[in-house]
């Protein structure tokens, strides 16, 4: 994205609303409608028109004023800003309990990515595989990321070796990082790496509806007295 051969900077929380208006567009692809009002697709995900008009502006122009955007022509267009007009190739590190949930989540293998390798350094997991996908030795990870083409790392090791995980990773040559582990992980700059922290979206959401109760509340919420 360019402007007069100077690059834009797209901010972060842009990108993130455009996988939201890709999803909402595929919801109206399925349900067989043709086009959408700026209106119509802002109202979807509760914003202004003007935000998504100017998300949508960092990329170039999509709509007719008056007619709305052609839902075909800008999910492809979005598909192809968010890179998901190939696909990438996952590698999960750490076979546990979350690693193995991951795997069997359909979304990972649809829309752009796929899950090619599994990596642990359990003896009794090496070897073997989950959901026809084969689990490698850490110490192997940087053939596999030759031999599978690797780009993308989902970390779901324990604490306490996310860092060391990282490092293997990073010296393995993938660029992209999803960090499940929750621990601050510094990669280089040229690594990208996004932290996933469930337990402190449920500590935001917990603060959010303290902050709902009424005084006098018990700091338990709606808890009902236990029957005697």
């Amino acid at each position: 994205m360019t402007e007069n051969g100077i690059q834009k900077r797209v901010p972060q929380v842009t990108v993130k609303r455009l996988s939201r208006y890709l999803r909402v567009l595929e919801r109206f692809q399925e349900e067989g409608s043709e086009t959408i009002l700026s209106e119509e697709l802002a109202n979807e995900l509760h914003l202004k028109p003007s935000q998504l008009r100017k998300d949508l502006a960092y990329f170039g122009e999509f709509g007719t004023r008056g007619m709305g955007y052609n839902i075909e022509r800008l999910a492809e267009a979005l598909r192809r800003i968010l890179g998901l007009h190939r696909q990438w190739a996952i590698a999960i590190i750490g076979v546990g309990n979350l690693g193995t949930a991951l795997l069997r989540y359909k979304g990972l293998n649809e829309k752009g990515f796929r899950v090619a390798a599994l990596i642990d350094d359990d003896p009794e997991k090496v070897g073997s595989s989950r959901s026809g996908i084969h689990i490698y030795h850490i110490d192997d990870l940087p053939e596999v990321v030759k031999e599978k083409n690797i780009q993308i790392a989902i970390l779901t090791v324990p604490a306490p070796s996310a860092r060391a995980t990282a490092e293997i990773v990073v010296k393995a040559g993938i660029k992209a990082i999803l960090n499940f582990a929750p621990v601050s992980i510094k990669p280089p700059p040229e690594v990208i790496c996004m932290p996933v922290d469930i337990s402190s979206e449920l500590k935001i959401l917990s603060h959010h509806l303290t902050g709902l109760e009424e005084p006098g509340d018990s700091p338990r919420g709606h808890e009902k007295s236990p029957v005697k």
